[in-house]
């Protein structure tokens, strides 16, 4: 049995990757921690309750950072609506959110269960640099640590003029450099992979029209966002960022190709703060600290995102 902890922050596709992960056989998630990040806090929490609500699991929800650790938080609002999932109006949950904080649940988990955990990062790794402040031996405990996050050759997705970076990494640079620097191995699903890894809209709308409730719920949260790719990129697909994250977590076996390179967190540079710096040519004279999931087969990604919405 896997057993996931996710942290996130809901967003559309953080809303699919929790799908998938709690559709998947096998799989025990056992807490989702919360930050800031595509939206407010508040507003991701909420999000959270809504979609462990939707699909009937307990799954406990623990809100964290409302900020980044010193930056000034620059949400996606734009993309996933003000309230980080469509602005479509759902009914508020019935459900209320722990009391405890996301980092210290990170902590407890760990030490709880040590050496079993896989740890989801979807979101701004702020909740989990604070657990390492409260815990440094953190990775030990670990089992693996996937991260959604970065452009490992600089082709971000942030607007002017950082060009080079990623949303996850660049909301919250110095959290990142905290966890890159502590982490002696982590998996790094980049913004690069997402962008080669794409499934055609039309193959989504045919699964909205036939995987019922949880379908039905994500193609009206979806939809703006899905308008706002359509609109601003010259391309027939659709990209799940944290879906793809995801699918790693849950099937690394199947990743065809890893590079394993030392990875470092830019904090200054008007154009490059938060970009991902990879040391490509092993010059830097520091052990590799990252896998850098390169090529998952997109035929079994398609089958664990069409089984998360319910189409068998």
């Amino acid at each position: 049995m896997q057993k996931l902890v996710i942290d996130t922050d809901p967003g559309v596709d953080d809303a699919l990757a929790i799908l998938m992960a709690h559709a998947a056989p096998d799989t025990e998630v056992l807490a989702l921690t919360i930050a800031a990040g595509n939206v407010g806090l508040a507003h991701t929490t909420r999000n959270a309750l809504k979609l462990v609500e939707l699909i009937g699991a307990a799954t406990p929800i623990h809100p964290g950072a409302a900020t980044p650790l010193v930056a000034v938080p620059e949400d996606a609002a734009f993309v996933h609506g003000v309230d980080g999932f469509g602005d479509v109006g759902y009914a508020a949950p019935k459900r209320a959110a722990e009391r405890e904080h996301a980092a210290a649940t990170l902590v407890r988990l760990a030490r709880a269960h040590p050496g079993e955990l896989t740890y989801v990062m979807l979101g701004p790794l702020t909740n989990l640099a604070l657990a390492l402040a409260l815990e440094p031996a953190l990775p030990t405990l670990v089992k693996r640590l996937v991260v959604m996050g970065g452009a490992v050759t600089g082709r971000g997705n942030l607007p002017m003029p950082r060009l080079t970076v990623e949303f996850n990494i660049g909301f919250d640079p110095e959290a990142a450099r905290v966890v890159f620097d502590a982490w002696p191995e982590l998996e790094l699903v980049d913004w690069e992979a997402v962008v080669r890894h794409g499934i055609a809209y039309a193959e989504l709308d045919r699964w909205f029209a036939t995987g019922g409730a949880i379908a039905e719920f994500y193609e009206a949260i979806s939809r703006k966002t899905r308008a706002f790719m359509a609109g601003t990129r010259d391309t027939e697909v659709w990209h799940g960022a944290d879906a793809l994250a995801m699918a790693v977590a849950l099937e690394p076996a199947r990743v065809a190709q890893w590079a394993q390179r030392r990875v470092m967190v830019e904090l200054v540079g008007e154009h490059t703060r938060g970009m991902t710096v990879v040391d490509w040519n092993e010059r830097c004279g520091r052990p590799a600290n990252t896998k850098i999931a390169l090529e998952f087969p997109l035929e079994r990604f398609r089958t664990i995102v069409s089984h998360a919405l319910g189409v068998r």
